[in-house]
């Protein structure tokens, strides 16, 4: 009987999203459900398209805090994979709907991610590296992706602030600084780095390691300049570096694997290679930063025991 009725509440959910998103030439919707209306407007989604959106919705969670509604006409809506933030990269997801019937809208803006850390003893702010909010699937268009790679976590020394502008259609809103919390990660994991070149801080941010899987896996990072003033949100940096990786196991003397390619700057500002993680485990995985004429600018066999001083710490 359980299973017959979570069947039969799915195929309510897809003919809800079939009514209240369908554009027909004769501006009505194919089934009516009681108390959702139907405007026609080109602005919202297809069944389709709205299908596509409710899917990927099933793979995140909101973050309530971050979420608002525009203009009494409009809500928008902040999703991460769990509904936390954690130290190091996070994707962060934006969808936006019209209030009053529900439809999902891909004409919207995000704009201005910022967030920013108070330092207690320091009595100072600081930001972290923060990527453009923008469509990240053709077939999705009514969902934003950006991220946010956070330096510290959240504890007695510092909390954080989050913030964002919103326009959706003519509509203008967003979030003021909003505290928010961010966890700290496992013990024994550093999925963010810094190094310096000159009087320059950069940050090395890996992209979802929890990800990967035992074999070949892509991997990918981005390089972020912190700002000046340090309240800016850290941007991708303009300099284009390569970044070769010497992934080891330190529980287990030190062996690494094969096949593995260096990650470079791709038009997306990404920086992309190949990791081949033969076993599960603790993996350190050595970083030597080169700049366009690959020179080594960071890392390299800066220690006496011959691997680089600059590593992320991922376990599988």
């Amino acid at each position: 009987m359980r299973k017959r009725f979570t069947l039969l509440l799915a195929a309510l959910v897809l003919v809800g999203l079939a009514a209240c998103n369908s554009n027909d030439d004769d501006g009505t919707p194919d089934i009516e459900i009681p108390g959702i209306t139907f405007d026609g407007d080109i602005d919202c989604c297809s069944a389709e398209e709205a299908l596509q959106v409710y899917k990927f919705l099933q793979t995140v969670r909101i973050i309530p805090e971050l979420s608002t509604v525009i203009d009494d006409k409009y809500n928008v809506f902040a999703y991460s994979p769990t509904g936390s933030f954690h130290t190091g990269y996070n994707d962060i997801y934006f969808v936006a709907t019209k209030k009053k019937s529900g439809n999902y809208v891909k004409n919207f803006e995000i704009s201005n991610l910022s967030p920013l850390m108070y330092m207690v003893k320091m009595d100072m702010h600081h930001s972290t590296p923060v990527g453009a909010v923008e469509s990240f699937d053709s077939n999705i268009l009514a969902v934003k992706r950006g991220w946010v790679s956070f330096v510290m976590n959240t504890s007695d020394a510092g909390s954080w602030t989050l913030a964002y502008n919103a326009k959706v259609l003519e509509a203008e809103g967003g979030i003021e600084a909003t505290d928010i919390v961010v966890d700290a990660l496992p013990d024994g994991q550093a999925w963010v780095k810094s190094f310096k070149v000159g009087d320059d801080t950069y940050y090395l941010s890996v992209a979802n390691p929890t990800n990967w899987k035992t074999g070949t896996n892509e991997i990918v990072a981005y390089v972020s300049k912190k700002s000046t003033p340090a309240k800016t949100p850290y941007a991708l940096a303009a300099e284009r570096f390569t970044i070769e990786i010497d992934p080891r196991m330190p529980d287990m003397g030190n062996h690494t694997s094969p096949d593995n390619t260096a990650l470079t700057r791709q038009d997306d500002g990404s920086n992309r290679g190949t990791i081949n993680l033969t076993m599960t485990g603790l993996w350190r995985i050595h970083l030597t930063v080169k700049d366009a004429e690959g020179n080594v600018v960071a890392g390299g066999d800066d220690l006496s025991d011959g691997y680089s001083s600059l590593f992320w710490d991922v376990t599988l």
